[in-house]
């Protein structure tokens, strides 16, 4: 009953705001602070395995490691800290997780022969953002030996300006029961950390060596380090290079041929101190538990260690009770085996969710080989990038994202943030809305924003040198606005789904549910889509004119900047197939597809706001694409759209590679029911010798000489991302009255098939979600861990059964 207090609490003070006051806009501003405050803190450091931070820059930060410390030539390879991939995982991550509330995850660590549970709970209450608490539980596998010996180690720091000190009394045995800290800053107020000893039934290993006597490990240690704030991320090895330490003395002090064990040995020094980095090490013998409890000193109740038990409980019901309303999988998905994995997927998607913040390297030097006007211009940008002094710092920035992988790609990533948004949207329209936000507040004068984002040294650890840098010329696809195109659609249909057995509804659906505050956003947000859009037009555009080109118009037509013969990183499609060598003249079918998409989207914004004279100008430029992608890149002898380039002649001429790039007027919804040109497409989609697989529609056509061939990224395997755009596609199409519409039906019904099925089958065999997958085998390949839109599985599962007359109103 006290955590559900707790939880209606808020609620009840808006409505009490709103009897006494009468006035909606004390709510909607009650509800922007209540919103605000749920979203502070949470796992924020997706990068590591479990790290809890607030969304402040240079404020308190925390991380958990672990290890099996049986042996002393492994320790070092087995601790465990940042996410990594094949570091002999069978599988973590998020079960069930809610931004606003928490969740559980579970890390099946078969290296280190046990399964580690982080249970992460919120607790709301005071004045800056609420409290929090996880239970951290291990359990060794079935493999594990009957004295599994495993360490531990908790730390927590403060960066910038700020306290945190262990208050407990120095004993140079170790602290008996709670490990207590204290701390402030200006942003937190006050707060303490507690680390509780945890059930009698935790075992810790016997005295087996004499070095036992001076330092029991039935008692914690703790560590106290002052660091520098630019190395506080590198706490695994701040910790190793001040275990190593403890090691050489304990080495020294009784030999080799006499050492302790290594779970004796490798422990850190028992010293607290001022500073502003406390290690906690705990070492355990089996199964274990034991808690950590942050209490805001402005909360009514700070103790939050004798509530941890009930919320968890409380945030698990909510989780279902929520997921079985807002994404039910519909058949043949709604099955029981596909629950976990349903809720695994979301879980991870929104688990997935950082705050990070830093300065970016960017290359301002404006170099006029970037405009890549020229024959050979490829080779001009290669010599332009070398120059020295072109490079440098920019920012701190700060950025709110839900990354693509938590081992591999720790960071945000513009194209892939507009489709990671689409399952958060039905999830907690708020969050989304704050995420995309925080996008278009990285946006320079000119209008770009950047499409990796890699803020500070922690971020570009993970990435080599050269791709590193930012380029305020390249682009990426326009995603953000298919989250637009969502909003838009949810106010244009006025059935606002509302759970009323969630006290944080009124958080989470408040612009939807209010609709002057969703026109709002978008007016505020406006002068940056539009200063966004122009920048598109102005450094993205094709040249038509040059070349003597046969169009409706003669401006509406794309090529991406940042071409090599090889790649087209900016077009999201890296190593896809396109005209060589690389030309000027050169005008891609995908970038003018999305600029379809963009110019739509921008156009129903501006209806939404009452900007008609916006409004009339951007339905003139759909027009004017619309009928352009058929003048331009229309191939009536291959029957598909294709990229065109300059040959040696002067003359335009259309390179066909048929695949992902081939459907994309398709993809983006820019192809009527009535399209003559539609059932061409869905011949090319579903012919098995083309693009279609069991596993999903291949991103290059099996017939392809490319297929397969160099790389391999884009040129065969099946990726979800595109795969999700052609069935919601076929989904509107089925919905449509049109010639296609029967077939539209059946390829919709297999396809979503198809792609739930091997992913599902992927995740149980292997124990994750994949960023690609075969088309051959289905076999999951590249990065593991991929949670970003691989998870849109979850949105496809909730898609109607049309098959048994399933329709649905809002389904992007």
């Amino acid at each position: 009953m006290l955590q559900l207090w707790k939880l209606l609490a808020p609620i009840a003070l808006l409505c009490w705001l709103q009897s006494v006051l009468g006035d909606d806009q004390v709510v909607l501003s009650e509800n922007a602070k209540l919103s605000n405050e749920t979203l502070l803190w949470g796992p924020y450091r997706p990068n590591l395995y479990f790290g809890v931070r607030p969304r402040i820059p240079k404020s308190l930060t925390t991380g958990l490691l672990w290890a099996k410390v049986d042996s002393f030539t492994e320790v070092q390879n087995n601790f465990r800290h940042t996410c990594e991939q094949h570091e002999g995982m069978a599988g973590y991550g998020w079960d069930e997780y809610d931004a606003r509330l928490g969740g559980r995850q579970t890390i099946h660590d078969a290296g280190n022969m046990i399964d580690i549970t982080t249970e992460f709970v919120k607790i709301p209450g005071g004045s800056h953002g609420g409290s929090w608490g996880v239970r951290v539980k291990g359990k060794p596998r079935k493999d594990a030996p009957e004295h599994l010996i495993s360490s531990i180690i908790f730390y927590a720091a403060m960066e910038g300006f700020g306290s945190l000190q262990v208050n407990n009394e120095e004993n140079e045995l170790g602290i008996e029961g709670t490990v207590k800290m204290e701390g402030s800053s200006n942003e937190l107020g006050g707060f303490t950390v507690e680390i509780t000893e945890g059930p009698e039934t935790n075992l810790h290993p016997p005295a087996t060596h004499k070095s036992y006597a001076s330092k029991p490990l039935d008692r914690t240690i703790v560590a106290s380090l002052q660091v520098e704030d630019a190395n506080i991320w590198q706490a695994k090895p701040l910790l190793f290079q001040h275990m190593k330490t403890e090691v050489d003395e304990m080495i020294s002090l009784y030999g080799n041929e006499n050492a302790p064990p290594p779970w004796q040995i490798f422990t850190i020094a028992n010293n607290i101190r001022e500073g502003n980095m406390h290690f906690v090490q705990k070492v355990f013998d089996g199964a274990f538990e034991f808690d950590i409890a942050f209490s805001s000193a402005s909360a009514p109740e700070p103790q939050v260690a004798e509530a941890i038990s009930g919320a968890i409980k409380s945030t698990t019901e909510s989780f279902s009770s929520r997921f079985s309303k807002v994404l039910t999988p519909k058949a043949p998905f709604d099955k029981s085996k596909y629950q976990a994995f349903a809720h695994s997927m979301l879980s991870n998607l929104i688990g997935g969710i950082g705050y990070f913040h830093g300065d970016a390297v960017v290359d301002r030097s404006y170099a006029p080989e970037y405009e890549e006007e020229n024959e050979g211009f490829w080779e001009e940008t290669a010599e332009a990038r070398q120059r020295q002094g072109a490079v440098k710092l920019e920012g701190p920035a700060e950025l709110y994202t839900s990354i693509p992988s938590r081992p591999f790609f720790p960071r945000g990533f513009l194209w892939d943030e507009g489709f990671h948004l689409i399952p958060i949207a039905d999830w907690d329209m708020d969050l989304t809305l704050d995420i995309v936000k925080s996008w278009f507040n990285l946006m320079d004068e000119d209008g770009w924003i950047g499409r990796e984002q890699i803020l500070g040294p922690e971020a570009r650890s993970k990435v080599p040198q050269e791709f590193q840098v930012q380029y305020p010329h390249y682009a990426n696809p326009p995603t953000l606005f298919l989250i637009f195109d969502v909003l838009v659609d949810k106010l244009q249909n006025g059935a606002i789904f509302k759970d009323l057995t969630d006290p944080l509804e009124s958080i989470r659906s408040a612009h939807l549910q209010n609709p002057e505050k969703a026109k709002d956003y978008l007016h505020n947000l406006y002068p940056l889509l539009k200063r966004h859009y122009f920048w598109f037009r102005k450094t993205q555009w094709g040249d038509i004119k040059s070349y003597d080109r046969e169009a409706f118009s003669t401006k509406e037509a794309y090529r991406w900047r940042g071409r090599t013969p090889t790649h087209v990183l900016t077009s999201g499609l890296d190593d896809y197939p396109r005209p060589q060598p690389p030309h000027p003249g050169e005008l891609h079918t995908d970038l003018i597809s999305w600029m379809g998409m963009m110019t739509r989207s921008m156009r129903r914004i501006a209806e939404t706001i009452g900007e008609t004279d916006d409004a009339k100008q951007y339905q003139g430029f759909e027009t004017a694409i619309v009928r352009n992608i058929d003048d331009l890149h229309w191939n009536k002898k291959a029957q598909t759209y294709c990229d065109a380039t300059i040959d040696d002649y002067e003359e335009s001429v259309h390179v066909c590679h048929k695949g992902y790039i081939s459907i994309f007027p398709f993809l983006t919804g820019l192809l009527p029911a009535d399209s003559p040109r539609l059932g061409a497409i869905l011949d090319l989609i579903s012919d098995p010798e083309e693009m279609w697989s069991p596993y999903g529609l291949r991103s290059l056509s099996k017939s392809s000489p490319n297929y397969g061939t160099g790389e391999n990224y884009w040129r065969s395997p099946v990726w979800m991302n595109i795969n999700y755009l052609a069935v919601k596609t076929l989904l509107d199409l089925s919905q449509a009255t049109g010639p296609q519409q029967q077939r539209a039906s059946k390829l919709y019904t297999s396809l979503r098939t198809n792609l739930v099925e091997n992913v599902f089958n992927e995740w149980e065999r292997t124990g994750f979600a994949w960023e690609q997958y075969n088309p051959e085998t289905g076999e999951g390949q590249r990065t593991q861990h991929f949670t970003g839109w691989t998870s849109l599985v979850v949105k496809i599962m909730a898609m109607p059964d049309v098959q048994k007359g399933g329709r649905i109103k809002d389904e992007l």
